[in-house]
């Protein structure tokens, strides 16, 4: 009889300790930054970045910023207008010359939003 008890008591303490780590803990969430983006269209333009790596950040939709996510969609614009996805693999750039050129434009204007945010937070702060 102690051996079911004891046997008892720890399932109950394994199911127990399971079903509250499930209630207490959050769903993870993916949250795309501007200096992933950034590093992103670097290593685009410096034609460092795979087809895979590129639609895993692109393809997945930015909810918690509607200045991020309309880069994402630009970029993919540009993707589906200038990519030559199918060149890589001969390790020839993932973008002709005028996407190059797109991508570049759009990666300054993201990089002067995002300096010109990190300013008015740190002003704000003070």
């Amino acid at each position: 009889m102690a051996l079911y008890l004891l046997i008892f008591a720890v399932c109950l303490l394994v199911v127990g300790g399971t079903v509250l780590i499930l209630l207490f803990s959050r769903t993870p969430r993916y949250r795309t930054e501007p200096g992933q983006l950034l590093a992103l269209f670097d290593k685009a333009l410096r034609n460092e970045v795979t087809s895979t790596e590129w639609n895993i950040v692109m393809n997945y939709p930015i909810r918690h910023d509607d200045y991020l996510e309309g880069v994402r969609r630009r970029a993919q614009h540009v993707m589906q207008e200038h990519g030559r996805h199918w060149q890589i693999a001969q390790g020839k750039p993932l973008l002709n010359d005028a996407g190059r050129k797109e991508l570049a434009a759009l990666r300054d204007h993201l990089e002067a939003h995002h300096r010109l945010r990190q300013r008015r937070r740190g002003s704000n702060e003070s």
